[in-house]
């Protein structure tokens, strides 16, 4: 996503826990002719993602486009078994870590009277319940950013402030990727279900958050779009 804005003409801010792909990231879109920053900062944890947006806001503000991209399955344990610390560490990672950027960045773009786009990526695990896997606090956290992507755009269509969702499927992520290694029975498992017959390639999610940045999709919002090579369908 952030190589596709920089492809649109925009500047970038990413955040990061590895200063080595935030690097690479950065280089790649100083190839492309934008400006890059970086900052390398848990998000999963509120007073350092609160601090670094806040910094972020008074350094290089204003932000015209936020993506909240944040969030891991930590557990594939069962309900009943998944202690209480597992489940408030999963809700600060995929949900608080949407909260407090867009609180903080929106209410700058509230603030200034200026209008802006807020793209949080959820996930279709938001939306079902996954086959064959543990660790609900993944779903349950995810659907929690769906809906308040949903309050969010209703308290700010007035002001010109969108705020979208986006749902992906199978994505092969360095994340995936792990967890390929660790339990290639999931990746597989998950693969039959998808009917395009394969997950999905990260590049393929940059022009959809490129189009909800865009004035293309000026009347849309309050939108949880999927991306998922037709899982859900089924």
């Amino acid at each position: 996503m952030a190589l596709a804005f920089a492809d649109a003409g925009a500047d970038v801010v990413i955040t990061g826990r590895t200063a080595e792909t935030l690097d690479r990231t950065a280089a790649e879109i100083r190839d492309r002719g934008r400006q890059a920053w970086t900052r390398v900062v848990d998000m999963g944890i509120p007073d350092a993602c609160q601090t670094a947006c806040e910094e972020i806001r008074d350094t290089l503000g204003p932000i015209d486009i936020l993506v909240n991209n944040v969030g891991n399955r930590v557990s594939s344990g069962a309900i009943e078994d998944e202690p209480l610390s597992v489940w408030r560490a999963s809700i600060d990672l995929n949900l608080v870590s949407v909260v407090l950027p867009t609180r903080v960045f929106g209410g700058a773009m509230l603030a200034a009277g200026r209008p802006g786009r807020i793209i949080n990526i959820a996930s279709i695990s938001g939306l079902i319940a996954n086959r064959g896997i543990g660790g609900r606090d993944y779903e349950t956290s995810k659907a929690a950013v769906i809906h308040f992507t949903r309050c969010a755009a209703v308290d700010w269509a007035p002001h010109g402030i969108t705020v979208n969702a986006i749902c992906p499927g199978l994505f092969m992520t360095d994340v995936n990727r792990e967890w390929n290694e660790r339990r290639p029975d999931v990746i597989e498992a998950f693969v039959q279900n998808v009917p395009m017959g394969r997950p999905g390639n990260p590049p393929e999610i940059g022009p959809l958050a490129v189009f909800l940045a865009s004035p293309g999709s000026s009347y849309v919002t309050g939108a949880a779009v999927v991306l998922d090579g037709g899982y859900t369908a089924w």
